[in-house]
């Protein structure tokens, strides 16, 4: 790899240049996580959104200082995702602070514990758990190719 030499103030630095593989598995990053925001009523509102148009809805429980939750976060807002989840679901972003946050609305959809950022839970219009098994499987989600991450929202179906 070649690395260019930099003289700033008289002092000679090394700076990486891009590795190929690198930009490859790079992905865009969000922070959508509001530690102020009242989350049981944002879900809450998604949900009463959900009922009106029978859509499910994704609550995103995750924090702005995990990589993981902010490359979801970061694929959401991408063009091609952002119009496909506007007309198959609700988001909502849910602040879950070092693990010690929020944790109640994992509860009430049935997560007893969060084990990683972010966990994603889709539920369905009526607020059940859709995903049980995959929901805490997120944790990874920055290092995961974006269409695979596409194809699960797309093409979502329920866990049995």
């Amino acid at each position: 790899m070649f690395l260019p030499l930099l003289l700033l103030a008289g002092h000679a630095t090394v700076a990486p240049v891009p590795d190929a593989k690198a930009a490859e598995t790079a992905h865009p990053e969000a922070r959508p996580f509001d530690a102020n925001a009242d989350a049981a009523a944002d879900v809450d509102a998604a949900l009463a959104r959900a009922a009106v148009d029978d859509k499910p809805v994704i609550v995103v429980m995750g924090a702005n200082w995990c990589h993981d939750s902010r490359g979801l976060a970061g694929w959401f807002a991408e063009p091609r995702f952002a119009a496909m989840l506007e007309t198959k679901y609700e988001l909502v972003y849910v602040d879950v602070g070092h693990r010690d946050r929020n944790l109640d609305i994992a509860r009430r959809f049935g997560i007893e514990t969060i084990k990683g950022t972010p966990t994603v839970l889709v539920l369905s219009s009526g607020g059940a758990l859709l995903n049980r098994k995959s929901a805490p499987k997120w944790r990874n989600a920055a290092s995961r190719a974006q269409d695979d991450i596409f194809v699960y929202f797309d093409q979502f179906s329920p866990e049995i």
